[in-house]
């Protein structure tokens, strides 16, 4: 039963890559990369950088092309089958006179192929209405049960079926000489030549029409047909069902009948005579039906002659004449009827089933009606439309279409219902939809998507890039990597791409790609385009499930994977275990196959050998191409040249034995002959189509045929003296050919046995940088392929660089005493085991071992004077001198830097606080602070930082009591400012603020002074006013405050610290 949209499970996505801009660069070697992944699903799509978006070189205005006719459910292989089923059942009861009408069953149209297979399945007809099964049956069909359906089957099978299976088993078929269509020429299968693939012309009949008039009722007949129908108004039948054999309700294909047409070949001559006998003459025999339109010729004429032998019947010559062919008797002559195809006579009650009585009109024995049945269908193609198109009107056409089917705007269509409905139209055997599409368009004459450079019009520089790019599928073939590029032939779809204009629904069917070779496909622009592959290790076992699903198909085409023309169903693949992917393109989205590579050559011989015994041309010849391939090994790279060499092997060896069996034969005669120069249509075997290169057979009685020399039974039945070789290369040339390409494949191995010995050392020398370089220079000049044993000769050379490098840059850190990162002692001998464990001689090894030396010695001296501290202080800076032009990093040169900095920290801080040294600021303090804590610890530097630390503090405090007193908050008695003053006076530290009370308190004692001269010189005394004056001080206060007793405090403990400095 055909799928509904919901029944389709989409296969699982195939694997996406997204190559960076350094990997797109190389585009076989990112798809080799990648291969691995890829051949797992068979196919898998290459998103390219964001910026890569090549312009559409196409000139829109001038393409024009004519498109292909896809009947969606003549596509699906199984739907085909049923539909060809119909044909075939259709014709057998057309042959006798009646239409077939294929009945409704629950509102549904029968599939009467499935019944008729499933009949046979369930033990036949006979069995299965002995065990009454036909519930069954209906049940298999997925019918519902409880509705008595299976007699209604049951019925059908009878009245429809089961007439035309007889005829097909030969049950009613006497054992007499036939002529059914089985000769070895009728049996031969011709392929499509390559430049026709997937396109047929147009059958002379159309039996769409006629499978459209079976899934629709016929109008009901007037009382004009029945009065001008015997007949019909004789039986008043008309619509589905199979009508007597003979009995006809209208005259079929009327349209052949034309006043003064051909008439059919009388099928016997009667001559009268008066008063005597009867002669019959036969005419010569008549081969039936050579074609479809003998089959419906005028009916009048043979009519009026085979009634006029049936009304002649009482005659005794006629009776003596004719016998029926299954009793052999020639009684009952009133029931004797007369083949109008092949002139035998059966009696009427002798046929299966027998006829009730003798039918008017075109009558055809069984032998016929089997013979046309079983005669072999034309091989399926797709039609060419008869519209041309250009983008622009195959866009609109398109668009309407869409948008009218699925009754929503075109952008708005999901692709996944898309999906859906085409997997449900091609399962269909009741809806014919039609469309249309662009295929195998030549980018040569029509133009390619992508720009080229072929000086018919002037790029952009932009474009130029694209022109010259490797994913250009114009220069991908030709590529220095790829096979292809030895192929001189510009083949199209493998070295010139095609290009394809599809519309929704339009389909490119299963196949496999010419040669085995892999795709690789660019969507320019347009709506998403969904792709089904089948990794290369189920090939085969697709191609099995198929066969046995529909072995109808493949029996008439063996190729029929090749002609690109079939489809099934992903479920129904994935049901037999075949993996399937999918993916979906979107604008702008790569889409690869693989791509044809060295390692497709081995596949390549083996699909020679497949095209051989389907007798299939081939695209090109697999001889020539290895034998060009051979003649220059210096271009191959060493994969190719060792893979050609072991093709080139299995070649020689079979030729070997091809002319060594010529000659058992007695063939001695030959000729040299460059095959390349023919044409391939001159140089194909005429048995078997291969195109010959390496030696062919000929005659020189025959000289418009050859054969390869597989079949040199099969070119003529001419003597043997008469056939001569016609050969390429002497069998001394090829072993000569071989050789030089085992030269170049095993070149690898010489180069490779001399890195060995280089790099392990196995003859105890080591080579020099020259030699090492040399060897990886013949690498690079002879293609050789990336091995590890390359890498390894690659990192030996960086590595040995790189110490040369560092050596050279120790000698000028000494020679120019340049600041640069300097090595460890640790990390220099470590540097000198590296460039002595190289498999290369340096002779710079010499100048690092001598700096090495230099730094021995100048450690033993640093250790005697740090063991000799501080008597050996004067040396100190001399061992710096010396340390810092070593270049290296020694532990010692770290200690002597930090004995210098103590050295230097203590004595500034002695100069600045031993007497009579001039007295430091704050800030002379705080940076001396600042600079002890990075010098290394010691006594001396602990003891110094602490005094440092304790006279800050100090002076700090004194500081902050001149503030206060400054500040005039408080008022306090000169002779305790004169008390601050004094005792600050001993802190060996510059205080401001002291200094500025001090100066205060020597403008208060002035005015003091003034104060006391005037009141002793003053005599009178002032009433009216007040004099008050603001001191920093108590002028007569007797009393002492708090803040007074916390300040003599205070100066004890500073007493007590001075006394101890004093």
């Amino acid at each position: 039963m055909e799928a509904g949209p919901e029944d389709f499970v989409p296969p699982p996505e195939c694997p996406v890559f997204e190559p960076t801009w350094a990997e797109f660069q190389d585009p076989l070697g990112y798809i080799a990369k990648i291969r691995p992944i890829a051949e797992k699903s068979g196919i898998c799509k290459i998103r390219p950088p964001a910026d890569w978006q090549p312009p559409f070189a196409v000139e829109v205005d001038n393409f024009r092309f004519t498109p292909r006719i896809q009947r969606l459910n003549e596509l699906e292989a199984q739907t085909r089958v049923k539909l060809n089923y119909l044909d075939q059942i259709a014709k057998f009861w057309e042959i006798q006179g009646s239409s077939l009408k294929i009945p409704n069953v629950e509102r549904r149209i029968l599939d009467l192929h499935s019944l008729s297979k499933i009949v046979v399945e369930e033990g036949g007809y006979e069995a299965i209405s002995k065990d009454r099964r036909w519930a069954r049956v209906a049940q298999r069909l997925n019918y519902p049960a409880g509705k008595n359906i299976g007699s209604l089957l049951r019925c059908h099978y009878e009245r429809i079926i089961y007439p035309y299976e007889m005829y097909q088993s030969g049950a009613n078929l006497v054992q007499c000489n036939t002529r059914p269509f089985d000769s070895e020429k009728d049996k031969e299968y011709k392929p499509h030549s390559i430049p026709l693939r997937q396109s047929v012309q147009p059958s002379k009949f159309n039996s769409y029409g006629r499978r459209a008039k079976r899934l629709h009722p016929d109008p009901e007949p007037t009382e004009e047909d029945i009065e001008k129908n015997p007949e019909l108004k004789k039986l008043q039948i008309y619509g589905a069902g199979p009508k007597m054999m003979g009995l006809g309700l209208m005259a079929k294909e009327k349209c052949l009948r034309k006043k003064g047409g051909p008439e059919c070949p009388p099928t016997a001559v009667v001559k009268e005579e008066m008063g005597i006998d009867l002669k019959l003459e036969t005419s010569f025999p008549k081969t039936f039906m050579d074609g479809k339109e003998e089959l419906f010729h005028s009916m009048e004429p043979c009519t009026k002659m085979t009634m006029r032998l049936r009304r002649n019947h009482s005659n005794a010559q006629f009776i003596d004449s004719y016998a029926c062919r299954l009793c052999a008797r020639g009684d009952e002559d009133d029931k004797l009827l007369l083949c109008d195809g092949c002139d035998d006579n059966y009696h009427i009650f002798c046929l299966l089933p027998p006829l009730p009585e003798i039918p008017k009109g075109v009558w055809r024995c069984p032998k016929c009606v089997m013979a046309e049945c079983k005669r072999p269908p034309e091989a399926f193609g797709f039609e060419q439309a008869t519209r041309e198109y250009t983008l622009q009107s195959f866009g609109e056409m398109a668009d309407t279409f869409k948008s009218d089917y699925f009754n929503m705007p075109v952008h708005m269509v999901p692709t996944e219902l898309v999906e859906r409905e085409f997997w449900r139209l091609v399962n269909s055997i009741e809806e014919d939809v039609t469309v249309e599409y662009g295929a195998d368009i030549h980018s040569k004459e029509f133009g390619s998507g992508f720009p080229i450079n072929d000086s018919k019009k002037h790029l952009s520089h932009e474009e130029e890039e694209y022109a010259a790019s490797g994913w250009n599928l114009n220069v991908m073939p030709v590529l220095e990597q790829s096979v292809l590029c030895h192929i001189n032939a510009d083949i199209s779809g493998m070295k010139v791409p095609w290009l394809y204009v599809g519309m929704v629904f339009s389909a490119f069917c299963w196949h496999i790609e010419d040669h085995w070779s892999y795709s690789i496909n660019y969507l320019h622009w347009g709506e998403p385009k969904t792709w089904y592959g089948v990794p290369s290790f189920a090939a085969e076992h697709l191609e099995e499930v198929m066969k046995k699903l529909t072995p109808e198909l493949f029996d008439s085409q063996p190729d029929l994977l090749h002609q690109l023309v079939t489809l099934m169903n992903p479920n129904t693949l994935m049901s037999h275990g075949v993996p399937v992917n999918k993916r979906s393109l979107q604008y702008y989205g790569l889409a690869y196959y693989l791509v044809f590579l060295c390692c497709q050559l081995p596949a390549g011989r083996q699909c020679i050998e497949h095209y051989r015994r389907l007798r299939r041309y081939c695209v090109f010849s697999h001889e020539e191409l290895i034998c060009k391939m051979a003649a220059s090994p210096e271009k191959l790279d060493l994969n190719l040249a060792a893979a050609v060499h072991k093709e080139m092997f299995i070649m020689v060896q079979e030729e070997r034995r091809l002319r060594k069996a010529l000659l058992e034969k007695g063939i001695t005669e030959a000729e040299r002959e460059a095959f390349e120069l023919l044409p391939d249509d001159e140089r194909q075997c005429a048995k078997c189509k291969t195109t010959c290169f390496l030696s062919a057979l000929a005659c020189y009685d025959c000289p418009d045929g050859l054969v390869c020399l597989s079949h040199i039974d099969d070119l003529c039945k001419c003597p043997r003296s008469k056939q001569y070789l016609r050969y390429r290369y002497t069998l001394d040339e090829l072993p000569a050919m071989l050789h030089k390409l085992k030269i170049r494949a095993e070149s690898f191995d010489t180069w490779a046995g001399k890195v060995r010995v280089a790099l392990e050392l196995e003859d105890g020398r080591k080579r020099s940088l020259e030699e090492l370089r040399a060897l990886e220079s013949e690498a690079r000049e002879r293609h050789f392929p990336h091995s590890e044993l390359l890498q390894q000769l690659k990192n030996c050379l960086s590595e040995a660089e790189k110490c040369i490098s560092q050596a050279l840059g120790l000698v000028s850190i000494q020679e120019q005493r340049v600041d640069l990162p300097r090595l460890t002692l640790e990390e220099l001998q470590a540097f000198i085991e590296q460039m002595s464990s190289l498999p290369c001689a340096m002779h710079q090894i010499g100048d690092v071992k001598s700096v090495l030396e230099r730094a021995e010695a100048f450690r033993v001296e640093a250790q005697k004077a740090l063991a000799e501290l501080p008597a050996s202080l004067p040396l100190l800076p001399g061992l710096l001198e010396r340390a810092q032009q070593l270049g290296i990093e020694v532990p010692e040169a770290k200690q002597l830097r930090r004995q210098m900095q103590q050295c230097y920290w203590l004595d500034e801080v002695r100069r600045t606080l031993v007497p009579p040294a001039q007295r430091g600021t704050l800030a002379v303090m705080r940076r001396l602070l600042a600079l002890g804590a990075n010098v290394a610890p010691s006594p001396a530097v602990d003891k110094a930082r602490t005094e440092l630390q304790e006279l800050l503090n100090i002076a700090e405090r004194w500081e902050e009591k001149a503030h206060l007193c400054l500040e005039a908050r408080q008022k306090h008695p000169p002779a305790m400012l004169e008390a601050i003053i004094h005792e600050a006076e001993n802190i060996p530290v510059h205080l401001p603020n002291i200094l500025a009370l001090k100066d205060a308190l020597a403008k208060a004692r002035a005015w003091i002074a003034d104060v006391d001269e005037i009141q002793v010189r003053t005599v009178a005394v002032f009433y009216w006013g007040t004099l008050v004056i603001s001191l920093p001080f108590s002028v007569s206060s007797k009393t002492t405050s708090s803040y007074e007793i916390r300040e003599r405090e205070g100066k004890d403990s500073d007493k007590a610290y001075l006394n101890d400095r004093r």
